[in-house]
């Protein structure tokens, strides 16, 4: 009790968080300005009891009645005072736990609230590193946490428990430039993080130099003897995922009373790190079990992403096992094209210089770009791994030929040798064999030549040439087979596979070669991509078609290629150009290769603008270091 010459305020009353009575007289009635408004806040948080002159047994106008817990007047008695001040008491406690419960139930509010909103950012991120970062500064500002660590159990491939936990994160805010390494401790009783790990049970210590005798495990005070810091309340928590097994580990270390605080030195601490309470225990516990979830998915997610990058290898490698020639052209393709990508978010010139991608979406072309040739597989080996224009049994049923006719062109010499003999005798028979042997050279020196046109004619062309007029005078050539029966040097099936302008497919065969798209684009329909990666069977599809409706399968054309695919497109034909690895063409330079590619560009197949970026941010020399080195270019665009 103590006697107040002023009415205080409101806040001032509130403040002092305990029940509060006031004697209201007329003397301090009279010592405020705006009396009833002052009042009014004040019968809030307190109790007013209104004490009267002597004689008067009920209040005048003078007091606010309504404001009033009690009355009493000046001459009542002390026990009639004493019961109208326990009354007024009870009612100022029942203020005091009304404001605690609601300011308790505001905490609540917000606790929940922002325990939702961690959970929902927790949910969001699949970046491993960039999560643990989260779990443990939201642990740490929730808490008041000078510094924490984080610890993550040690997967292993059997399914067996874990063994050791890794230390993954630490972060001390009163020394925020500490070094860190990641090292490993076992699961056991001997350190506080595996205590907790091996038994699931929280530990809240309230100074860790102060130990137990009775505990097994120990403190390491390496760190604070090394860097002058003074760990002293903890708090350390298991993170268990719904199937109740322990994923991490939470250490939150020196709870403080003002979070800005830098502990410097042991005075500090003294004064301002306090042991976690029950509540700390509660909210870094519910946080602990989101962040084991959140955890978990991340890690899951990882596996997936293992699982898909297996696969793709795993397809990958079959495709180029089927066609050894162009081993490393799908890994080539899909660097290119990430690479033009990138190039094109940092700021291409031309029309796409506001485009970006996101990590999901170049992960997505990288995939495609690796799997956009998978439907090889579903092309006959003898056409895909087709070399020259002619199939090598082909060739060598040719090559038979022209040796039997050089045979035959030596037979017949040695026939009409012995015939002019039997006929002439010696007469003349040097004469007559020189003109015999010269007939039966220029015989062999036309096959040869004949020959060498076939085998010139049976290499493939980037771009289309040729006239193939001496091939024509070829097939209409014949000769007398062993049966005697007259046949064409050059059959019509082989004259019109040497006659392929271009590469060293004919129509039938470019139709099959060409069907790989749609077999590639079938079979990754049916794959259940994620919601990240399911463009790449729409991505690899186009990879052949081009902007003026000139490509295949579908002869799409302009905007219906969608500009993934466009950038795949010049990835391609430019490593399918300069590849050094292709028995059936010979390798375009790096600066040709470009002149080609520029000139599909002003034909309206390729994407100019992609084109562009793909050559002044020299995309093309990230595959180039792997083969020999080609001419440096320029070119002004």
């Amino acid at each position: 009790m103590r006697r107040i010459p002023a009415l205080p305020t409101a806040k001032a009353l509130q403040d002092e968080g305990r029940p509060v009575v006031i004697a209201l007289d007329r003397a301090l009635l009279q010592s405020a300005a705006g009396v009833r408004q002052t009042l009014e806040g004040i019968a809030s948080v307190a109790a007013l009891v209104g004490l009267g002159d002597a004689g008067e047994e009920e209040p005048r106008e003078d007091f606010p009645v309504d404001l009033l817990t009690s009355y009493v007047p000046g001459d009542a008695a002390v026990g009639a005072v004493l019961a109208q001040l326990r009354g007024a008491f009870r009612h100022a406690a029942s203020l005091v736990a009304e404001r605690t419960a609601r300011l308790q139930e505001q905490q609540r509010y917000q606790e929940l609230t922002e325990l939702t909103r961690v959970g929902v950012a927790l949910s969001h991120e699949r970046d491993l590193t960039k999560l643990l970062e989260m779990i443990l500064s939201q642990a740490r500002r929730i808490t008041s946490s000078d510094a924490g660590s984080l610890y993550l159990a040690e997967r292993t491939d059997d399914n067996s428990p874990p063994r050791r936990l890794q230390f993954k994160l630490t972060q001390n805010f009163s020394l925020p430039n500490i070094p860190f390494s990641e090292s490993t401790i076992p699961i056991d009783h001997t350190s506080l993080s595996g205590y907790v790990a091996a038994t699931g049970q929280p530990l809240v210590i309230a100074d860790v130099y102060l130990l137990p005798e009775d505990v097994t495990y120990k403190q390491n005070r390496y760190f604070d003897e090394k860097f002058g810091y003074r760990t002293k309340s903890m708090l350390v928590l298991p993170m268990r995922t719904h199937k109740d097994e322990t994923i991490g580990v939470l250490q939150l270390i020196n709870r403080k009373k003002n979070s800005d605080a830098v502990l410097s030195s042991e005075d500090v601490v003294g004064q301002e790190v306090y042991p976690f309470d029950q509540r700390s225990v509660e909210l870094v516990s519910a946080l602990a079990s989101q962040a084991a979830v959140a955890i978990e998915n991340s890690l899951l997610y990882e596996d997936i992403e293992k699982l898909f990058d297996g696969f793709v290898s795993a397809a990958v490698e079959a495709i180029e096992q089927r066609d050894p020639t162009t081993s490393g052209h799908s890994n080539r393709v899909a660097t290119l094209t990430v690479g033009l990508a990138q190039a094109v978010e940092r700021g291409s010139p031309g029309k796409y210089r506001d485009v970006k991608f996101t990590k999901d979406q170049l992960r997505e072309l990288r995939f495609a770009g690796l799997l956009h040739d998978f439907g090889k597989v579903g092309v006959r080996e003898h056409v895909l791994v087709k070399q020259k224009k002619l199939y090598p049994r082909d060739l060598d049923v040719i090559r038979h030929r022209f040796a039997y006719l050089l045979q035959a062109a030596d037979l017949q010499f040695e026939r009409e040798r012995g015939n002019y003999l039997t006929t002439y005798g010696t007469a003349d028979y040097d004469e007559a064999t020189s003109r015999l042997n010269q007939i039966r050279q220029q015989r062999r020196e036309e096959l040869q030549r004949f020959l060498d046109s076939i085998v010139r004619a049976n290499e493939p062309t980037v771009l289309a040439e040729g006239t193939f007029d001496e091939l024509r005078q070829i097939n209409q050539r014949s000769y007398i087979d062993f049966d005697g029966v007259e046949k064409p040097l050059l059959r019509d099936d082989e004259l019109r596979f040497l006659m392929i302008r271009k590469g060293n497919l004919d129509d039938q065969e470019r139709r099959e070669i060409e069907s790989h798209v749609t077999h590639t684009y079938r079979f990754l329909e049916q794959i259940p991509w994620t919601r990240e990666l399911k463009g790449i069977p729409e991505i690899a599809y186009g990879h052949h078609e081009k902007l003026n409706g000139r490509g295949y399968p579908r002869r799409v054309a302009g905007d219906a290629i969608p500009i993934q695919t466009r950038m795949m497109t010049i990835s391609d034909i430019f490593d399918a150009l300069t590849a050094t690895d292709r028995p059936y063409k010979r390798a375009v330079p790096a600066v040709r290769a470009l002149d080609i590619l520029q000139m599909e560009a002003r034909d309206g197949m390729l994407d100019r603008d992609l084109l562009d970026a793909f050559i002044q941010a020299r995309v093309y020399e990230e595959v180039l270091n792997e083969r020999k080195p080609t001419p440096a270019w320029n070119p002004i665009l």
